[in-house]
């Protein structure tokens, strides 16, 4: 072990962060507004604090300093001086220590106290007093890492987008339950990158995996009161680092390079849920962690005019300032890290709009949206947004500019609505099903920009939607007031579990058929994890805070026969689509090219295999509807396939468009198990709350 130091060589300004050259480590950080700062080295235990060196250069807004002879493995946090005003926007604190907001790896766990706010609680100054007693006792600290790994012969997979299937899962709720593995392991990246786990995602046909988030993230103080746990992850506390409950030792990141290697060996890429349009510590009321203490000025968005606030665009008490250069080259540098240091696949931004907000309010040419795009790493990764945030103007579907795919909510709330038998939903499913075009066929892009889902982590999973009409949110603590009233979901003659079996006939049925429009469906679809094998959260749709089997993955379940008949169906939709190319056409389809005589790529029918009329579309009280799609193949010849559509409870035979005759029936939804067929008549039946595909090849001209 190396002698304490007492001093600081002057180090460089870049890159930011603790960075090992093998034989010390530079240290850099920035803030505008400090006046110094300390770095604060600790034992290897983290409890006793064994040098505090001022940084001895600041260039550009950045300070830095250089330790010799320091190594992989160093605990260290920062100390900010500065001024306490926060009605200027200023809030350093000195006796806080802070995360550098380029940590690696973290060591030890926030102890929640008020000796982590900057003010003293209570009395009628609240924030704009100050707090004296020092906070390193309750705080993790940061490590000096050596991302060095093993990467052997690992490549992307790179899945075309047309071909793409998305899974989103939890990292910790997909193996919690999963009696196979080793206790210790569930819930890890390590029991991600279990074989056992890998062949189920190999065996639906799914093509990446995403997840929830996995950057380090903070339990929240009114949840911990509560005897509640931050379960989805959305309140980080480190951009950089992976979340330590997600390891079996903190100090064991190279777990989910592992799990993203053997994901990639099975052909399966790997997209993160991140979260930069805000921060663990809330609003000016919440604690001093990192940003906050280093610049808050900076590092957030605030009240014009009474800079004391902050803006709350989010929801969550605080806006992370993109607009700021150093904010938005640290989001960057987080993206890019992800991506060359773990080889991340792509990102899901939550509340995407966020990122794109400027000034003068949302904008598809924001500092954001510009700097990815024209990234030469982070342009040829996949991009997910979600298109919404609570600020004015903030929901934003179909505006995002090219280059990013959107979550479709209303892909969601239209299927639901058209299977639960709402009237006048055929011109509503009837643009889900074509990819939206509406909303995303400008700017050249293409459909799989919308992603399309019937079901997410936020919300009802699929099982509850045909299962509950009201939400039970009681555990949740907040007296049932939280999560969306309106859930498009109808329980079928009963509230919750039944064993009635012509109730749970039904409700597989509109499931099943849910499905199907999922996937057959022009775009990119998105399977929540566990919706393949009945999972059900009882009701609850906004199961945020449940650490627990509310949310974990039932994989005793799954092994019943009615959830192992849903995954075959389900990997059975999955191949077919990959197989039939007019289910995932690579440009929105318009119905003005004729592929043959009278056959053009798209065109809709009714049950009677009538061309639709402006009548029919706006008949309020039809619940049929068939769409049949054309693709020209490389040999000539012309795939087409026919989606017929029944939310009637009663069944119907729908009579076959132009071409008549020469089908083949690839999969019904009223008989899940029933194997490919030729269809004889000029009329196929659907069951009730049914959906059938059929497909033919028509030869060269």
């Amino acid at each position: 072990m190396p002698p304490t130091p007492n001093h600081l060589l002057p180090g460089r300004p870049d890159p930011l962060g603790a960075n090992w050259d093998g034989l010390g480590v530079n240290f850099a950080v920035f803030s505008a507004n400090a006046e110094r700062i300390d770095l604060c080295l600790f034992d290897a235990s983290g409890r006793r604090e064994i040098a505090r060196l001022p940084m001895p250069e600041c260039t550009d807004e950045v300070w830095h300093g250089y330790l010799p002879e320091a190594r992989p493995g160093q605990i260290y946090g920062y100390r900010a001086y500065g001024p306490y005003e926060p009605r200027h926007g200023h809030r350093f604190n000195p006796h806080k220590l802070l995360l550098d907001p380029y940590a690696k790896q973290l060591h030890g766990e926030l102890r929640w106290s008020d000796v982590l706010l900057g003010y003293r609680p209570g009395g009628g100054r609240t924030d704009l007093s100050f707090d004296r007693r020092d906070s390193a006792p309750a705080m993790p600290k940061c490590v000096v890492v050596d991302d060095s790994f093993a990467w052997g012969d690992d490549r992307n997979p790179q899945v075309p987008w047309d071909r793409t299937v998305l899974y989103e899962a939890h990292v910790r709720g997909l193996t919690m339950r999963r009696e196979d593995i080793a206790p210790r392991e569930r819930g890890t990246f390590r029991a991600l990158a279990d074989p056992r786990v890998i062949e189920h995602l190999q065996r639906l046909g799914v093509t990446a995996i995403e997840l929830l988030p996995i950057h380090a993230f903070l339990q929240d103080r009114f949840l911990v009161a509560k005897g509640l746990r931050n379960y989805w992850g959305y309140s980080t506390l480190a951009f950089f680092a992976p979340e330590p409950r997600y390891l079996i030792e903190s100090w064991m990141r190279n777990e989910l390079k592992v799990a993203v290697r053997r994901l990639h060996g099975a052909g399966i890429e790997v997209i993160m849920d991140v979260v930069y349009n805000h921060t663990c510590e809330g609003s000016e009321l919440g604690p001093t962690l990192c940003w906050r203490g280093l610049d808050n000025a900076s590092y957030y968005r605030l009240m014009p005019g009474d800079e004391r606030h902050c803006i709350n665009d989010t929801g969550t008490g605080n806006t992370v300032n993109l607009s700021h250069p150093r904010v938005l080259q640290m989001v960057m540098d987080s993206l890019r890290y992800w991506v060359t240091e773990y080889r991340i696949d792509g990102f899901r931004f939550d509340l995407g709009t966020i990122l794109g907000r400027e000034g003068t309010g949302f904008d598809p040419g924001s500092g954001f949206f510009d700097a990815v795009r024209q990234d030469p790493i982070l342009s040829r990764v996949k991009l997910i947004s979600e298109p919404w945030d609570i600020g004015p103007g903030g929901y934003q579907l179909g505006n995002h500019p090219p280059g990013f795919a959107e979550w479709n909510d209303r892909f969601r709330d239209g299927i639901r609505r058209f299977w639960r038998g709402d009237a006048g939903m055929r011109a509503e499913l009837a643009a889900r099903l074509t990819g939206s075009a509406e909303l995303f066929d400008h700017r050249r892009r293409r459909p799989w920009a919308s992603v399309n889902y019937a079901a997410s982590h936020d919300g009802y999973p699929l099982l509850d939607v045909v299962s509950y009409e009201r939400k039970h949110n009681e555990a949740n603590g907040e007296d049932n007031r939280d999560g969306h009233n309106e859930n498009f979901s109808r329980n079928w003659g009963v509230e919750g579990e039944t064993q009635d079996p012509d109730i749970v006939a039904v409700r597989h049925a509109v499931l099943r058929a849910m499905l199907v429009t999922v996937f057959a469906s022009a775009g990119t679809p998105m399977l929540l994890a566990g919706d393949e094998m009945l999972r059900t959260q009882k009701g609850n749709n906004n199961a945020y805070n449940q650490d627990n089997e509310t949310n974990w993955v039932d994989w005793e379940r799954a092994a019943r026969p009615e959830a192992l008949a849903l995954q075959r169906f389900t990997a059975r939709l999955i191949a077919l689509r990959q197989r039939l190319s007019p289910l995932r056409p690579p440009i929105f389809l318009h119905g003005v090219t004729e592929l043959r005589p009278g056959l053009n790529d798209i065109a809709w029918f009714d049950q009677h295999g009538r061309a639709m009329t402006p009548e029919a579309w706006n008949d309020p009280e039809a619940r049929t509807l068939a769409l049949r799609r054309a693709a020209a193949a490389g040999d000539g010849s012309v795939e087409v396939t026919l989606l017929l559509l029944n939310a009637d409870s009663a069944g119907h035979a729908f009579a076959l468009p132009t071409p008549r005759l020469g089908w083949t029936l690839m999969l019904d939804s009223g008989h899940p198990e029933a194997e490919e067929r030729p269809v004889l008549d000029e009329a196929v039946p659907v069951a009730p709350h049914g959906a059938v595909l059929l497909a033919t090849r028509l030869p060269a001209a």
